[in-house]
């Protein structure tokens, strides 16, 4: 088994959109661990009840190690030595693997292993560690250790995974909720800071502008729904901060104390930032004037307009899969489809005649202000805000091109043949 790269959608934009959609926290089989950690478990260790942890690996640098990692560790009482149980690894040999992970039919495991040995490739890479030692209850505890001995079992270990809503950061969440009685989600569903899985996804890709790009195309109306901190701990990092607030059983802080494991040595966590519409305007009314200075220069503005179809056909087709062969429910009824459209298709031959110093037929013109009328469409739509999704940047800098392509190039029929 290896390690997972969970959110990644796929092809070019299928780097984009793919790649980055299935993009998630993992784990990595390695050597070497702070001596610390069985020592502070084992000092305060009762007798017979095991001291559990929550594990949280900073992010990293690589494209799948950008959403961190965390796992629950247990701590014999007799024995002291820690298990980190991991739900992060899949298996790449398993029948139909490649087919699976297009259409979203990922299987994950829960695999445990030596602290130690899940922590030395995060030393290695520079990332940083950190474990919060929980206030359970001895039964709690208890039940807890022997639920994911069990769940680690070979014929138990395998379940469905979602980036978002079942990925190694919520099976945590999830676990932790079942030993506490349900108490964590009824501490954490209420509250909300209006996050969503977008302005997440886009932050924590932002150092990797490929990634975040695949990211905010690729994701629909499911991706803006504002997140409560239950939801919001799909991400390690809101998961170990949302612990913080909770209270155990016995009204006490659930987190006893947090021990620093491995100092981060790379860049820190992106931080979030008010993303601005404005700018993406300013350039999509350049792109349209650059096209009404071409007026008069049809073949250049062919040339210039075709490679920009290709990619909108490319891209609207890749959104049409994932919508409607996939189960990547979270890109499912994207609306970013009404500014890329597949219909661009249809202008590939009509940009070819004006490069062969050719008249378009009456199709190109038609298709032309199909494709502006789309995108008109998405901008009336989030307007309406039915289901909203969060693509003004995308409507404001597609729209004018749009426009002014089909006013320009729409009106092919006036222009003499010889034009340049």
């Amino acid at each position: 088994m290896k390690r997972t790269a969970g959110l990644m959608l796929s092809g070019w934009l299928a780097v984009l959109m793919l790649a980055a959609l299935l993009v998630a926290p993992g784990a990595v089989l390695a050597q070497s661990t702070p001596a610390a950690v069985n020592a502070a478990a084992s000092g305060d260790a009762q007798a017979d009840v095991p001291r559990i942890g929550v594990v949280t690996m900073q992010p990293g640098t690589i494209f799948f190690e950008r959403f961190g990692h965390d796992a629950i560790v247990v701590v014999d009482p007799l024995s002291g030595a820690a298990t980190s149980y991991n739900f992060g690894y899949f298996d790449p040999g398993e029948p139909d693997f490649i087919s699976r992970f297009i259409r979203g039919e990922m299987m994950y495991y829960l695999v445990a292993l030596p602290l130690q040995q899940d922590l030395g490739y995060y030393d290695e890479s520079g990332r940083g560690a950190s474990v919060q030692w929980l206030d359970l209850q001895p039964e709690q505890a208890r039940a807890l250790a022997a639920d994911l001995a069990e769940r680690a079992k070979p014929e138990n270990a395998r379940y469905r995974y979602d980036y978002y809503t079942a990925n190694c950061a919520t099976m945590v969440r999830d676990t932790l909720d079942k030993a506490l009685g349900g108490g964590l989600h009824a501490q954490l569903s209420g509250r909300s800071r209006g996050n969503t899985y977008r302005s997440e996804s886009v932050r924590l890709a932002s150092p990797a502008p490929w990634m975040w790009l695949g990211f905010d195309l690729g994701l629909g109306p499911f991706a803006d729904q504002p997140l409560s901190r239950w939801q919001e701990a799909f991400v390690p990092m809101r998961l170990a901060d949302a612990l913080r607030q909770v209270r155990n059983s016995e009204g006490r802080p659930l987190v006893q104390s947090e021990q620093q494991l491995l100092a981060h040595r790379i860049d820190a966590e992106p931080t979030e930032q008010a993303r601005a519409w404005w700018p993406w305007l300013v350039v999509g009314l350049g792109l349209a004037a650059g096209v009404f200075a071409l007026r008069r220069r049809p073949r250049l503005l062919a040339a210039l307009a075709l490679p920009f179809w290709i990619v909108s056909t490319i891209a609207g087709s890749l959104l049409v899969f994932l919508w409607g062969f996939s189960d990547h429910h979270a890109a499912w009824a994207n609306r970013n489809l009404l500014q890329l459209s597949p219909l661009c298709l249809l202008l590939l031959p009509g940009a070819i005649a004006l490069l062969r110093r050719r008249r378009p037929g009456r199709l190109f013109r038609i298709v032309l202000w199909a494709v502006a009328g789309l995108s008109l469409a998405g901008l009336v739509l989030h307007w309406l805000s039915l289901q909203a999704q969060y693509n003004v940047q995308w409507i404001v800098l597609l729209l004018p091109l749009h426009a002014a392509l089909a006013w320009v190039l729409g009106r092919a029929s006036r222009w003499p043949l010889h034009a340049r």
